[in-house]
């Protein structure tokens, strides 16, 4: 009964996939960088609203196919928001109860959409407890632990099969630069910079990968020293990304560079993008469209034309609450006013 189960399990998610279009490759041009074409992969249009719509996809896939992933039986994760509501979406296609283990201090508009999708939220204190307490409750409850920060660069087919890698190089075909000069990418699991940096590889593409980090995350010291013992003692605050801890699914070996991204210059960034795009964006947006700036700066110095791509992670419209609130970030982020003047500038 559970092996026609899983079957069908398998078969209704592959058809959610037959049912969503490919995510849209934005192109804008900023005057003050002539002959530099920007794109932004908005992955903000799948149907759970984010890049990490692709990952819940790909992990629900590979524990079926692993056997851990059982009809009636919870599916549990520790997640800081985008992953979870992608999960949830997924657990509610197959009619099963998904319990998400996240920091307290979570988006309230991501809190909302895990729910809508029939989930549980389960708080801890401090981001670096989830782990543990996903473990605890998978057991206690007879589930799965799902754990992305391990399995997400192993789940994704990274040499083809239409993941974002490849989506990407395909539409980029007719465009003045088919290959980038870079690909520009912050890391949470690690799972998307592994598919990234792996496909260049694989394709012999002259692209080179870069990676951008958060305060308060280990991964771009990591980068440097290859201590996978690094851990932080404080809370990131751009949801999604960065981690207190190096993440399994970090492979730093696919990343050609890495850029430490202030917060309140992430913050920033989303304030002087909402009019160029006419929308909002959320926080990793920023950081990635910071590291943009900062190879667009460089590619401008030496003279050089072509082309950068990053990812529209998930829409502003899940942050009303925290980085689109002044108060909020006067509080938790602090002065973007410097940052703000430093856009301007460029």
């Amino acid at each position: 009964m559970n092996q026609q189960w899983v079957k069908q399990a398998i078969s209704d998610i592959q058809a959610d996939f037959q049912r969503s279009a490919d995510t849209h490759l934005i192109r804008f041009e900023l005057p003050s960088f002539p002959g530099i074409f920007f794109y932004l992969k908005d992955e903000s249009t799948h149907p759970s609203g984010s890049l990490k719509h692709r990952l819940a996809r790909s992990l629900f896939l590979y524990g079926l196919c692993n056997g851990w992933i059982k009809q009636n039986r919870p599916v549990i994760e520790a997640s800081s928001g985008s992953t979870a509501v992608s999960e949830a979406y997924f657990a509610r296609l197959l009619g099963l109860p998904f319990i998400a283990v996240m920091p307290e201090c979570t988006a309230r508009r991501k809190i909302e959409q895990i729910t809508f999708y029939g989930g549980r939220c389960h708080f801890v204190g401090h981001s670096g407890l989830i782990y543990e307490e996903a473990t605890r409750l998978a057991e206690e409850l007879d589930g799965h632990y799902m754990d992305q920060f391990t399995y997400a660069e192993r789940a994704t087919d990274w040499r083809g099969n239409n993941n974002i890698a490849e989506s990407i190089f395909r539409q980029m075909a007719r465009e003045p630069f088919a290959e980038p000069d870079y690909i520009v990418m912050s890391a949470g699991t690690g799972g998307t910079s592994a598919t990234l940096g792996r496909y260049i590889r694989y394709q012999g593409h002259d692209t080179r990968l870069v990676v951008t980090d958060p305060e308060h995350s280990v991964f771009h010291d990591y980068y440097h020293q290859r201590d996978p013992l690094l851990t932080g003692d404080q809370a990131g605050r751009i949801e999604g990304i960065g981690r207190p801890r190096v993440e399994p699914s970090f492979i730093a070996d696919v990343v050609h560079r890495m850029i430490k991204v202030p917060d309140a210059a992430s913050i920033a960034v989303l304030y002087w993008l909402e009019p160029i795009l006419g929308r909002r964006v959320g926080g990793s947006t920023g950081t990635n469209m910071w590291g943009v700036l900062q190879l667009a700066r460089e590619m401008r110095a030496q003279g050089r034309r072509g082309a950068i791509v990053t990812l529209l992670c998930d829409s502003g419209e899940r942050y009303q609450d925290t980085y689109y609130n002044p108060a909020w970030v006067r509080e938790h982020i602090g002065d973007t006013a410097p940052w703000v003047e430093m856009l301007r500038d460029l």
